[in-house]
């Protein structure tokens, strides 16, 4: 099958769960700003995302799934400062 293009966007309040979901669509898609993601995944890789940040979140937590046809790929649009982001987490405790 083919591969599926999807933004995955979060909101997570907590620092840890959020640097936690990061690390984990890390291994999905490329970071192009401080919580989305642009991920090309076949079927079973996204079975695959949901149970992993679903064992990450909370309740409170938001996690987006936006899925985009080939055809509105190709029309996406970048405006500004299109690289990828590093975003370095401190976490004091």
């Amino acid at each position: 099958m083919n591969a599926q293009f999807l933004i995955v966007s979060y909101d997570i309040p907590s620092n840890r769960r959020r640097y936690k979901v990061m690390k984990a669509l890390e291994g999905f898609g490329t970071r192009v700003q401080y919580s989305v993601f642009e991920c090309s995944l076949k079927p079973r890789q996204v079975i695959d995302l949901r149970k992993r940040i679903t064992k990450l979140i909370a309740p409170e937590d938001s996690i987006r799934l936006y899925f985009i046809s080939a055809d509105d790929v190709n029309r996406i649009e970048r405006l500004g400062d299109a690289r990828t982001v590093e975003e370095r987490i401190f976490i004091m405790h």
